[in-house]
């Protein structure tokens, strides 16, 4: 991601910045840096990196994003801070401790786990002496290796351009051999690194406008999808948690599923019948995480749209890691961001997954967990690689949709194929007597739009309280 300082043709200068060209090559021996600010006492403001939490769990995570793009860690450093410094974020002191080790272990890349600014992250690669990223850099990176459908793609290299075009003075050092302005206040290199800018906002015009297309294209889709009464239910929740394999186990495909964070970027659908007859459409999302940056906030909402209008969601967690808490706060955070109620138990199901990785003393005590919440905002522990659970998984959902559909009781002649034929592809028959005569009782649920259709056939048809 970050630039290479180097010295460049002055011929090559005017090039827009290729992802490409910045890209971290896999294998590269790498640190990993933790710069958290010291626990704050109680009463003192909140500090500007505040996190629920714990340092070492941060620090485990910037190393599995790290591993996501095959980096080689050398080590993981954890740094506590009592201040952060304007032109390196860590005390002067550090740096050049860690540019002594940097030198010793001849390493290629230094991960910040953190937001640099510009200038930081140029001040460090000089002292350094290799090429820095943060945390923002370094998800980048990662989003640009998974993404795959042409909305991927582009959304991750618009981002990519907004995040790079502040950082064209760090990037493009080959410019300070060019003297541009007028007099000493114009600075070096100034004019070609405006041009540089505008080729970069051109390309992210273009990406825009392309983009448009896309989510047009997605949006007739969606339009598509509910002429078929299918209602959507969509998987969320934080990266890695488990959604694609929940997926898989629940539709039979075979998405990529890896114990890797964001193994899968890409939104993917899948038709699935449930165990009582109704049809659902079932979505996977890309996973969130804690402080994502907002360029991807932004750039992947429309990765997130089936998410914002899903009849249901299951928010899928990793019962068996230790920040379990702390990443359903972030998801909840995210779908309140998204105007989703993630305490709406009519809508929202939690699904503890990953059960498989639980001794069985910490299961029972997970299930009695599940027992003591009320009914309707109950979680289901399930494992999606056994498929511990997901049977009441399946009912969880049923219910969910069964609230908001209509049920009916009626009585069809006897003989009368036709009409149960048509109840059975319209809706879901949950009840049937058969009468001495050969006349059939039933109770049928349907979905709201095919309730007109129903009252015109079946007018002495009695509605259930």
């Amino acid at each position: 991601m970050a630039g290479k300082a180097g010295a460049d043709s002055d011929a090559s200068a005017a090039k827009p910045i290729d992802a490409a060209e910045h890209a971290v090559a896999a294998d590269t021996r790498a640190f990993v840096v933790g710069p958290y600010l010291a626990r704050q006492a109680p009463g003192r403001a909140a500090a500007a990196d505040e996190n629920q939490r714990s340092h070492a769990a941060r620090l485990d995570e910037a190393i599995g994003l790290a591993g996501a793009i095959d980096l080689q860690v050398v080590e993981a450093i954890q740094v506590m801070l009592s201040a952060l410094r304007p032109a390196t974020y860590l005390g002067k002191g550090k740096v050049e401790e860690l540019a002594e080790r940097v030198k010793l272990e001849e390493i290629g890349l230094v991960v910040m786990d953190c937001a640099l600014s510009p200038v930081q992250q140029r001040n460090l690669e000089k002292v350094f002496g290799c090429k820095v990223i943060d945390r923002t850099g370094l998800i980048l990176e990662i989003f640009g290796r998974r993404a795959r459908t042409r909305e991927g793609t582009l959304q991750v290299e618009l981002a990519h351009l907004n995040y790079q075009k502040s950082r064209l003075v760090r990037s493009w050092t080959h410019l300070e051999r060019q003297r541009g302005g007028f007099g000493f206040l114009g600075g070096p290199g100034e004019t070609q690194i405006e041009a540089d800018r505008r080729v970069i906002q051109e390309r992210m015009t273009k990406i825009e406008r392309d983009l448009e297309t896309v989510k047009r294209t997605r949006s007739l889709h969606r339009v598509s999808r509910k002429r078929v009464p299918y209602p959507v239910v969509a998987l969320v929740g934080y990266t890695n948690a488990g959604k694609s394999t929940l997926f898989n186990r629940l539709t039979s495909a075979e998405v990529l599923a890896q114990d890797m964070l964001f193994a899968t970027l890409d939104p993917t659908a899948r038709a699935l019948k449930l165990p009582h007859g109704a049809r659902i459409m079932l979505s996977d999302t890309v996973g969130f995480i804690s402080d994502l940056p907002t360029q991807l906030v932004a750039a992947f909402r429309a990765t997130l749209e089936d998410a914002i209008e899903a009849d249901v969601l299951l928010h899928v967690r990793d019962v068996s890691h230790e920040d379990t808490q702390a990443q359903a706060a972030d998801v909840r955070g995210i779908l309140r961001d998204l105007g989703i109620d993630p305490e709406d138990g009519q809508r929202v199901v939690e699904v503890w997954n990953k059960a498989d990785l639980l001794g069985g003393a910490e299961r029972e005590r997970q299930a009695g967990l599940a027992e003591l919440k009320p009914e309707s905002t109950r979680p289901v522990l399930v494992s999606a690689l056994t498929g511990e659970g997901i049977g009441r998984l399946t009912d969880a959902i049923e219910s969910r949709i069964a609230r908001s559909r209509p049920v009916y009781r009626l009585v069809l002649a006897p003989g009368d194929g036709k009409s149960l034929a048509w109840l059975h592809a319209n809706g879901e028959v949950l009840a049937r007597s058969d009468g001495e005569d050969g006349a059939l009782s039933l109770l049928v649920r349907l979905p709201p739009e095919r309730e007109g259709a129903f009252s015109a056939r079946f007018p002495t048809a009695e509605r259930e309280r």
